[in-house]
């Protein structure tokens, strides 16, 4: 280390002489060494022979040990274990929830034509209650109804020759319903229906058979009042396979303009064949008239009191049938003295 003998500042450069800042030269700071002394160099070294050339070996190492080879892997035991067991597959119920949607649907498809044929059947019936007056007439009539087919085909053919009820003996039905009341009164046989509705009543036998016959009755309004949809003789009675009535009816209004009209129920169904038309052939009021029907063959022929009124063809084919009456409205009608001519 040298030291400025000035500013004493030092420095470790043994290269300096001088002193950075103030140039003062630099005393060396090495005790027993003198900076002014003569250094001795040693002679020079003899370049004209270069010195022999010496290999260098370097010192052989030992070579590296071998690294000791890995040892082998231990093999884990291998462990059984079963296979896991598959939870048995629960069985789809969309075949199920199909089917059963099917099934709904035809439920209600069923339901739906059910519902449309009901409201046809109700559109195309011209009286309001017509089907409820055909299933008081099977339950009043019996066999009278419930026997007979479309063609009235089940109705035995009685002996020919006259038959005759004057209504002296209770063979018709009697009693009281939803739609009307039936009974004997003074040898006669009554009729009244409920108001807006009217009631039709068949004969009790094949003996009031119809086919090819002259049909006769008395009728008469007991009060004079005359029922909204009339009261007369019908023909051919019988019921259609779905039990509803089937029939032809010769109706009278005796009012002060009497009138007749020809009406017919098929299958329940009640149509106007001869709409209603005035005659001074019926008598009005009370008074009884005497209502006839002509059949021979398909041909229908219609009087009052002896005097002809109209005529028709049997174009639904009943052919046969039984006798029997119809009235409308609560009117008390009266029946007597009816004839089967053969």
């Amino acid at each position: 280390m040298k030291r400025c003998p000035t500013c004493n500042r030092t420095y470790t450069d043994l290269s300096l002489n001088f002193c950075l800042e103030d140039g003062t030269p630099l005393a060396s700071d090495t005790p027993g060494l003198d900076p002014n002394a003569t250094l001795r160099y040693p002679p020079a070294r003899d370049t004209a022979e270069p010195p022999p050339t010496e290999i260098y070996r370097p010192a052989t190492a030992p070579p590296p040990p071998r690294p000791a080879p890995p040892p082998p892997p231990q093999q884990q035991p291998q462990q059984w274990s079963p296979a896991p067991t598959q939870p048995p597959r629960k069985k789809s119920n969309a075949v199920w929830w199909i089917l059963g949607g099917l099934a709904a649907l035809v439920v209600i498809g069923v339901g739906l034509v059910v519902m449309i044929i009901a409201l046809a059947s109700l559109s195309s019936d011209t009286n309001r209650n017509l089907n409820a007056n055909a299933n008081t007439n099977r339950n009043s009539n019996v066999t009278a109804n419930v026997n007979a087919n479309s063609t009235n085909a089940n109705i035995s053919t009685p002996p020919s020759g006259r038959f005759v009820d004057d209504f002296s003996e209770k063979k018709w039905n009697v009693g009281t319903s939803q739609f009307g009341r039936m009974w004997y009164d003074n040898g006669e046989y009554h009729m009244s229906s409920k108001p807006q509705t009217f009631i039709v009543m068949y004969a009790p036998s094949d003996d009031y058979s119809t086919e090819n016959a002259t049909v006769k009755v008395s009728a008469r309004t007991v009060d004079g009042t005359v029922p909204s949809d009339g009261f007369g003789l019908l023909v051919h009675g019988g019921s259609s396979k779905t039990k509803k009535i089937e029939d032809y009816v010769l109706l009278i209004y005796p009012g002060e303009e009497p009138q007749y009209q020809i009406i017919m129920h098929k299958d329940g169904t009640q149509s106007e064949l001869v709409p209603r038309t005035k005659s001074n052939a019926i008598r009005s009021g009370s008074s009884p008239n005497e209502l006839e029907v002509r059949i021979k063959g398909l041909e229908l022929s219609f009087y009052a009191n002896g005097q002809y009124l109209t005529k028709i063809t049997d174009s639904a084919n009943y052919r046969q049938g039984r006798a029997g009456f119809y009235t409308s409205d609560a009117t008390d009608v009266a029946f007597d003295n009816l004839e089967i001519d053969r």
